[in-house]
């Protein structure tokens, strides 16, 4: 059973299954909103299972997983992360990538969604209202998460790309932060949408301009920080991990160190001359 603040929780709830739509919109962040971890982790994973570059460099992303896991989001950890999928993209054909999210969807991610958050998305769904995924992860990796899901869109970060293949540039910014509440102004005016009616989902107090934008801000599995400035604000909260605190981050620990180990075991077994 998912844990919420009780008062604000239901209200929210209720209104999400309310039947006014049109100009209504909500959207949701992608990681430990949508689904557990990060989705950029994944995508690595199977990239380096491809043979798409080294086990050194699927390792810095698995610690900064972990890192994210535990605590939260990083900005630091998230520009270097970008910067090490910028990298490594280089060349890559935009369509393998988009097919290689498919992959990973199917495989690993469909099943972190968290139930929770999925009904909430289907709720407003049902209500007549559009419901957009919003994430710094590429987006083609949001785009697929959101067709598998059946919502409406996603915004996400933009890779350059040039002959079908990426670049390893940027086209704008890194879609987090404040980035992400611009983006959501600019679809609000191109799809005539209320944003005083609209919902806003996220785990991270990074996107506390996102949440500030809309009338119904949520905080899902929130970090410390976004508890806190919920509750001073009355916001709803809902915490669907499972189990007592203590008992949740020891079993993060554990996963999180299982993830990095097998990578290790793995690398070991493939490059056993230290590749």
């Amino acid at each position: 059973m998912p844990t919420a603040s009780t008062g604000p929780a239901s209200r929210a709830a209720a209104a999400a299954a309310s039947g006014d739509a049109g100009t209504a919109a909500a959207f949701f962040d992608i990681d430990n909103t949508m689904m557990r971890g990060a989705s950029l982790f994944h995508v690595a994973h199977q990239m380096y299972r491809r043979g798409a570059f080294r086990v050194r460099d699927v390792a810095g992303i698995a610690v900064k997983q972990l890192r994210f896991t535990l605590v939260g989001e990083n900005l630091k950890d998230i520009q270097s992360a970008r910067d090490k999928a910028l990298a490594l993209a280089t060349g890559l054909l935009a369509s393998d990538i988009k097919a290689l999210g498919e992959e990973v969807y199917d495989e690993i991610i469909a099943s972190k969604i968290w139930p929770g958050t999925r009904a909430l998305a289907d709720q407003h769904l049902r209500a007549g209202r559009r419901v957009w995924l919003v994430s710094a992860t590429p987006v083609e990796v949001a785009a697929v998460i959101a067709d598998r899901l059946g919502l409406t869109g996603a915004l996400g970060t933009v890779g350059e790309i040039e002959d079908g293949a990426y670049t390893g540039r940027l086209v704008g910014e890194i879609l987090h932060g404040p980035a992400k509440a611009v983006a959501v102004r600019e679809l609000a005016v191109r799809e005539g949408l209320d944003l005083a009616g609209c919902w806003a989902y996220s785990d991270s107090f990074n996107d506390v301009p996102l949440l500030s934008l809309v009338g119904n801000p949520v905080a899902i599995n929130p970090d410390a920080r976004l508890r806190r400035y919920a509750r001073e604000r009355n916001w709803p909260v809902y915490d669907f991990r499972s189990g007592r605190r203590a008992a949740t981050l020891g079993l993060k620990l554990a996963t999180g160190a299982g993830a990095v180990y097998g990578l290790w075991r793995g690398a070991r077994r493939a490059f056993p001359a230290g590749r």
